[in-house]
């Protein structure tokens, strides 16, 4: 199980430093909006073939929730994944402060850690809370549905690291505006921890939205109604 936690550690570490890296570091102006979109999906890309056969490469509580709800792991292994990935999330996050801020230009009130947020001058595109609250649900149960899709028996399982990678950097497509894409809670929690203010007063919703979502997915293949064996 030790080896379990520490794998999730590491590749939550691993997508929040990318991902929020490429934000932090690169930004718009450098990598725009799709080269963001990738960092984030090609690092689960690569730690789903690190880590994926210790830990099955959940680094999201919310794909951890869907999996619980779906029989797939017991309450203690989840609860211990979820004090992993939110650990590697928040080290990740303090460890991109330390970089980022080794440039003049850099302040942390102005440029951010990658938080996501909503409504005006926080969400990049000044979505709504009702906007950003459905992207978030939906977007979310689209992601847990394929992780659990492509991992279930009988699946392509070789494949299994590129489906959910391409799928979450074409969700970072369509959604970066809209809350600069959680689907998330641990994504959401380290940046968050570190930015204080509203990065903390609006976490609430992307704890609760991608979690909704993930239940919603779990509970689909729980009663058999995506499952191979239906």
């Amino acid at each position: 199980m030790t080896r379990k936690f520490v794998a999730e550690f590491i590749g939550t570490f691993t997508l929040v430093l990318i991902g929020c890296g490429a934000i932090v570091l690169a930004g718009f102006g450098v990598v725009g909006q799709e080269g963001i979109a990738w960092a984030f999906g090609l690092s689960v890309v690569a730690m789903t073939y690190a880590i994926g056969p210790v830990s099955g490469c959940h680094v999201n509580p919310a794909v951890s929730f869907g999996a619980w709800i779906a029989g797939r792991m017991s309450t203690a292994e989840m609860l211990g994944y979820w004090g992993a990935q939110c650990a590697g999330a928040i080290v990740a996050a303090g460890v991109l402060l330390v970089i980022a801020s080794g440039a003049a230009s850099y302040s942390l009130a102005q440029h951010g850690l990658g938080q996501n947020g909503y409504g005006l001058g926080h969400s990049p595109g000044d979505y709504n809370l009702a906007s950003c609250a459905m992207f978030e649900v939906v977007a979310t149960f689209i992601f847990v549905i394929t992780v659990l899709g492509v991992t279930q028996k009988n699946s392509p399982y070789q494949l299994a690291g590129l489906a959910i990678g391409l799928t979450l950097t074409a969700i970072h497509i369509v959604g970066i505006q809209v809350t600069g894409v959680s689907v998330n809670p641990a994504r959401s929690l380290g940046p968050a921890v570190w930015v204080l203010g509203d990065a903390i007063g609006q976490l609430w919703l992307f704890i609760a939205a991608p979690m909704v979502g993930a239940g919603l997915a779990g509970c689909a293949f729980r009663v058999k109604l995506l499952s191979e064996d239906g």
